[in-house]
C-alpha cells in the first residue's frame, strides 16, 4: 500500500499503535515504519501514532530518531495518549499500574528533550540518532491534546475518522493557544477522515458495509477481523441497529469520485486543514488501493 500511495501522489502515510486487535496489524510501528521507509523513497512515514503512556520518552526518541538517520526527511512522529487496547492489555504493556494518562505532557516534553541538540552537559540523548529530528505530531480526538499541541508549538492532528463532535472546538482551542516554537512557526493543522471511494455510490455503500458491521461487533465486544460486505449484506440490520451505525458513520465520506471529492473539499473549507489524511478501512486490499487512486484523480493531488 506504502508503494501504490507513493505512485498516486500522496505525502504521508502513517501507522498507529493497537494491541490485541485482530483486525490492526500496527502493534510495533517504529518496526513497521522501518520496512515501509525502507520500501519506498520520497512518501513519509509515520506513526498515527505511538502511544506514550505505554513507553519510556527516551526509547521512543531513540527509535524514531534511528529511523529519521537512516531516511532523513522522511520520519513522522504522532504521539497519543489514548493506551490503544483494552485495559487488561493496558496494563500488561504499561511501565506501572497507572492507567491514567496524566503524565502525558511531561513525558512529551521529556521526548522532544531527548531529540534536541546536547546543550546539557551529562543530559540523555538519543542514540544513534543524536542530531536527526523527525517531525513531531500530537494526536487527539478531544480539546485536551489540542491545546497542548498549541502551547508547545507542535502540529496537531484530529481523529474526525473516529471523535468528529470536538472537531471545530478543538481546532479553534489549537489555533488560538498555539505559540510559536523551534519546531514550528505557526499553526499546522491535519484532520483525518473516513473515505471509501469506489466507481459508484451503491458500490462504495456496498464496500461500507464492512465497517457498519464492525461497528456493531465492536459494541459487543466481538474484537474479530473485518467482515466482509457480504457478510454485512447476509446480516440484515434492525432499524436500532442502523441508527447507531448512521451516527457513528455520520462524519464518514462515501460515495463515487464526485461525491467524495465534494465531501473532502466541504471538509477541507470547514477546516481550513493544511492537510486531510484519509483512513480507508475495506476488506479487499484491491479496494481500498482503488479507492485511494479514485481520491487522487478526483481530488487532484497536484494542488496539494
Amino acid at each position: 500500500m506504502a508503494q501504490a500511495v507513493e505512485r498516486l501522489g500522496y505525502h504521508r502515510l502513517w501507522v498507529a499503535e493497537h494491541h490485541a486487535m485482530a483486525a490492526i496489524a500496527s502493534s510495533a510501528p517504529a518496526v513497521v515504519m522501518a520496512h515501509l521507509a525502507e520500501n519506498t523513497s520520497t512518501l513519509r512515514i509515520g506513526s498515527g501514532g505511538v502511544m506514550l503512556p505505554n513507553h519510556s520518552p527516551l526509547v521512543v526518541a531513540e527509535q524514531f530518531a534511528t529511523l529519521e538517520a537512516l531516511h532523513p526527511g522522511r520520519i513522522d512522529l504522532g504521539l497519543g495518549r489514548a493506551p490503544g487496547t483494552d485495559p487488561r492489555t493496558a496494563r500488561a504493556l504499561r511501565r506501572s499500574a497507572d492507567l491514567r494518562a496524566e503524565s502525558f505532557p511531561d513525558d512529551v516534553v521529556e521526548l522532544i528533550g531527548y531529540l534536541l541538540p546536547r546543550d546539557r552537559p551529562g543530559h540523555p540523548f538519543a542514540t544513534p540518532g543524536s542530531g536527526y529530528l523527525p517531525q513531531v505530531w500530537l494526536l487527539g480526538s478531544s480539546t485536551f491534546s489540542a491545546q497542548l499541541a498549541g502551547m508547545l508549538g507542535l502540529p496537531f492532528s484530529f481523529a474526525y475518522h473516529f471523535a468528529p463532535d470536538q472537531l471545530d472546538e478543538a481546532l479553534s482551542l489549537y489555533r488560538s493557544s498555539f505559540k510559536p516554537s523551534m519546531l514550528l512557526e505557526r499553526p499546522m493543522v491535519m484532520v483525518a477522515v473516513s473515505v471509501i471511494c469506489a466507481a459508484t455510490n451503491d458500490e462504495a455503500a456496498w464496500l461500507s458495509g464492512s465497517t457498519k458491521l464492525s461497528i456493531l461487533q465492536r459494541r459487543s465486544g466481538q474484537m474479530g477481523l473485518l467482515p466482509s460486505p457480504q457478510e454485512a449484506e447476509d446480516y440484515g440490520f434492525n432499524p436500532q441497529e442502523m441508527a447507531v451505525i448512521d451516527a457513528a458513520m455520520a462524519s464518514h465520506v462515501i460515495g463515487d469520485p464526485s461525491v467524495v471529492a465534494q465531501g473532502l473539499e466541504d471538509l477541507a473549507q470547514r477546516t481550513h486543514a493544511d492537510e486531510l489524511m484519509l483512513s480507508t478501512r475495506t476488506h479487499s486490499y484491491d479496494a481500498r488501493e482503488r479507492s485511494f487512486a479514485l481520491v487522487a484523480d478526483a481530488w487532484g493531488l497536484a494542488r496539494t
